[in-house]
């Protein structure tokens, strides 16, 4: 008797859908409740092959007990799995029509009789049976540790803006003006990857942790998720980078289209693009490894540089120098596109982040805004002594910028900014507003793009920081650096 129409459909879409080249696991069951057991079953065929095809029974199956769509709702939304559907027929006559290279099947069919078993190796196929280990974790809970907020550890203090005169709706008023606001971003290009691994436990020969890696995710980092980060803010972004020849380069690239940043980036033979890979195992990084090169960019990479952003300039109403001191943003580059905005009358606001003993965010000159680190500006003015309102006054002198952010890690930050006579200073404290972040990586890559953006359209530096330290604590609540959320950070301002 020949297959239902229905089979033969979905072995055709399957097989348009895999692409002629990979190699196709199916997995088949009732999936009556989905528990640890299955997220193993399922985790341990996608390690088998490319493309994990399952079949979810209907429900004149022996053994079922919820609905066929629940079922496979529930099948459906574990992320590993590519293709999924409702059998109409036994799994036999699947695997006859579609001769997947793998059938996974559970550990404790292994005892019995397995009328799949002549039919995948008549074809050349392989029966496996899942061994059930228990390192097979949840890629499903791993991501969503990763990538899904927690939002409930935010505070909001009252005092900060009972002290200088705003309420929650003039800030939800600043971010209104976001849209069609025209950004332009330069600097280091960095891919971060994230190592999801399970710990094994010390090594017999050395005292070493050993790890198993379970996941792989990566995001974009550096100035381009500053970028990215304005984007999904509702600025028109445009983006100048530096990145070698390689992978890395090539997914920013992809993952920039995609959030609708305009990128030119310039390649340079000499350097790779900068990958930050970070060993995670319960909730904790154990090991980050930085594959980078930080010369300079070669004089004829800074004359392309600079021509395509003051061709850009005529487009721009911010520009945004984030720096990681990797040799992306020489001192030329910057004099060159800072007296051209200065003509032009563009704002521009600066982060550097220093490594080790390099970097001096003050070589960034008349800037609407700076957020060094504490690090940052004691290595700027050279003064490791001084009390912080001090420190960053200095800083600020030094640098003739209009305003400072101070950010102190889990303490906080410390805005400062001068009278309009330039005899005064004012200065003021506001603490951390997460209080068990997961990931402080993005924190100041989000405080930078909402803030420099909220001064730009007229904030004051107070509304400023208060914006901008919400959107750095919503940005916190989840591990890897993605794209701000606007809902996120507008439900934070609710009344």
């Amino acid at each position: 008797m020949s297959a239902p129409k229905e089979t033969n459909d979905i072995v055709a879409e399957i097989k348009i859908k895999a692409g002629p080249n990979k190699r196709i696991v199916f997995v088949s069951g009732n999936f009556n409740v989905i528990h640890p057991g299955h997220f193993r079953l399922l985790r341990f065929a996608a390690d088998c092959g490319e493309y994990l095809v399952v079949g979810v029974t209907d429900n004149s199956t022996d053994g079922v007990l919820v609905p066929a769509d629940l079922r496979f709702d529930g099948v459906k939304s574990i992320t590993y799995v590519d293709y999924s559907f409702i059998m109409r027929s036994s799994p036999e006559e699947l695997i006859k029509l579609l001769k997947p290279s793998v059938v996974v099947k559970g550990q404790e069919h292994e005892v019995n009789f397995n009328p799949e078993q002549g039919l995948v190796e008549s074809y050349g196929g392989k029966l496996l049976f899942s061994s059930g280990e228990m390192r097979f974790s949840s890629v499903d809970l791993l991501r969503q540790e990763m990538l899904e907020p927690n939002l409930s550890a935010i505070s909001r203090p009252q005092e900060f803006s009972e002290r200088h005169g705003f309420v929650m709706a003039d800030l939800r008023a600043v971010m209104d003006k976001f849209k069609g606001f025209r950004v332009t971003v330069l600097g280091d290009l960095i891919v971060d990857e994230y190592v999801s691994c399970d710990p094994i436990g010390m090594s017999q020969e050395d005292p070493t942790l050993v790890v198993t890696p379970i996941q792989q995710e990566k995001f974009v980092g550096g100035a381009a998720i500053v970028a990215a980060h304005a984007g999904s803010l509702g600025a028109e972004v445009s983006y100048f980078s530096v990145s070698g020849k390689d992978s890395p380069a090539n997914y920013a690239r992809e993952q920039l289209q995609e959030w609708g940043v305009s990128a030119e980036i310039f390649e340079d033979d000499s350097r790779p693009t900068t990958l930050k890979q970070r060993f995670r195992a319960g909730g904790k990084t154990l090991l980050r490894v930085s594959h980078l090169r930080q010369h300079d960019i070669n004089r004829q990479i800074v004359s392309k540089y600079v021509r395509a952003v003051e061709a850009a300039l005529p487009k721009s109403d911010l520009v945004v120098f984030s720096d990681f001191n990797y040799g992306c943003l020489p001192q030329a580059l910057v004099d060159e596109i800072s007296d051209a905005c200065r003509k032009r009358n563009i704002l521009m606001v600066a982060d550097s982040q220093s490594s080790s003993q390099m970097g001096d965010v003050s070589r960034f000159k008349d800037m609407l805004l700076l957020t060094p680190t504490e690090r940052e500006a004691r290595l700027a003015v050279r003064d490791f002594n001084s009390g912080l309102v001090v420190l960053v006054e200095k800083l600020r002198e030094k640098a003739c910028a209009k305003n400072v952010i101070l950010t102190l890690n889990s303490e906080g930050l410390l805005a400062h900014t001068n009278s309009t006579n330039g005899d005064t200073w004012h200065t003021d404290r506001l603490p951390a507003l997460n209080k068990a972040p997961k990931d402080s990586s993005g924190a100041g890559d989000s405080l930078l793009a909402c803030c420099s953006m909220a001064m730009a359209v007229g904030a004051d530096i107070w509304e400023s920081t208060y914006l901008g330290s919400i959107a750095a604590a919503c940005q916190v609540s989840r591990v890897g650096n993605t794209p701000l959320s606007p809902e996120d950070i507008r439900l934070e301002l609710a009344d």
